[in-house]
């Protein structure tokens, strides 16, 4: 069987500001992009011998860039690897948003609804998302690996129902941008093989 790749999108203006990026497709920074371009060298190794079955990414300009620049064919452009939609809380970092709401915890408080384009959406709703995603790749494994080009939060809560844990247990596993995590199995059950690693770690 072949390993889960997942790859967190080079940085953003709003990521280093730490604004909460859902459906706002905002580009890389300049250190996005050499992030991303980092990434393709451990993307090559993994696509050496044709170990890489499939790519799927965001639909996002910032996820598709990655892929570009990490020397990844994207075969699925998946609308379920969105970032969660944040609602009424798009584009507010979450300092902005505990001053309104003393305590506030986005993985246990979730989000507001926000406008058209941002309606929001709950933790649960993410979960369903990353299921249908998972439930794709898994036959692939069988041919290789399958790297999943997307954001922070929804492979976080992706990693956590691979795990068999509730969607909520993503606020465990912190993941930064430009970053690559391996997710595979240890006598038939599955486990994380590599975390959050910057490439050439």
């Amino acid at each position: 069987m072949g390993e889960l790749i997942l790859l967190r999108h080079g940085q953003t203006e709003w990521s280093a500001a730490g604004r909460h990026t859902g459906r706002t497709d905002v580009p890389l920074t300049a250190k996005g992009l050499a992030d991303a371009a980092a990434l393709a060298p451990v993307m090559a190794g993994r696509a050496a011998g044709g170990r890489l079955a499939a790519v799927f990414a965001s639909p996002a300009r910032r996820a598709q860039r990655t892929a570009e620049l990490a020397g990844l064919t994207v075969t699925k452009t998946d609308p379920d690897l969105w970032e969660w939609d944040y609602g009424g809380y798009e584009g507010i970092t979450t300092a902005e948003i505990q001053r309104r709401r003393p305590g506030w915890s986005l993985w246990r408080d979730g989000v507001i609804p926000g406008d058209a384009d941002h309606p929001g959406e709950t933790i649960e709703d993410v979960g369903v998302r990353v299921d249908r995603v998972l439930g794709r790749a898994e036959p692939l494994l069988a041919d290789g690996d399958v790297a999943l080009v997307a954001h922070g939060h929804v492979l976080r809560i992706l990693t956590a129902r691979y795990l068999g844990l509730p969607p909520a247990d993503g606020r465990l596993f912190r993941l930064d941008t430009g970053t690559v995590s391996t997710l595979g199995t240890e006598h038939g059950e599955p486990v994380i093989l590599t975390w959050n690693a910057p490439p050439g770690q």
